[in-house]
């Protein structure tokens, strides 16, 4: 898993870190939809710093159908896990948060499940969200919670955690081990 905020760097270290693993035979699964003219830069950026190693796969809903169709690849990186939620959300009514919250859930673990039974390594892109203040409208408050949930669900089944912070990534669940055992 890769995660930082944005701008932090985590697609550009992600896309790196994909290829080296995937021995520059990898899958890019792209979770964006483009409504507006700034989505579109946002894609074309991302889409100008990947080269012929990649194959890409536009995956904006039920991408862990899409993972389990990508097992002759070596490597797997999944952008991003928010942009999921967020489509994921716009596409939900609002009214029952308990659900919202259940289904959410469902939809990371077939993720992660999804990835744990290919052979390519699957890299998560996501971004930190809950640094700020609380958001003053409803949507917003489920998205960050939603997407710290799915974050810590995620990083608990990842081998490694990458949190990128100016362009550095620093391997946090490294870091951890290490760090005060609580439980």
């Amino acid at each position: 898993m890769v995660t930082g905020g944005a701008r932090s760097g985590k697609s550009n270290f992600a896309e790196k870190l994909a290829l080296k693993l995937g021995n520059s035979r990898a899958a890019y699964i792209a979770t964006a939809q483009i409504f507006d003219e700034e989505m579109a830069h946002r894609v074309k950026l991302h889409k100008a710093r990947r080269n012929d190693s990649w194959t890409t796969f536009e995956s904006p809903f039920d991408a862990d159908k899409t993972i389990l169709t990508l097992e002759k690849f070596d490597a797997i990186l999944f952008d991003c896990v928010t942009v999921y939620l967020s489509n994921f959300l716009c596409a939900t009514d609002l009214d029952d948060v308990e659900k919202i919250y259940g289904d959410a859930e469902n939809l990371i673990d077939k993720l992660i499940n999804a990835a744990k039974q290919i052979d390519a390594v699957t890299i998560f892109v996501s971004n930190e969200v809950g640094g700020g203040i609380v958001p003053e409208n409803k949507l917003a408050r489920i998205f960050r919670d939603v997407a710290g949930l799915a974050n810590q669900r995620i990083a608990e089944n990842a081998e490694k955690v990458f949190l990128t912070v100016a362009g550095i990534a620093v391997d946090i669940k490294n870091l951890a081990k290490g760090g005060i055992n609580i439980g």
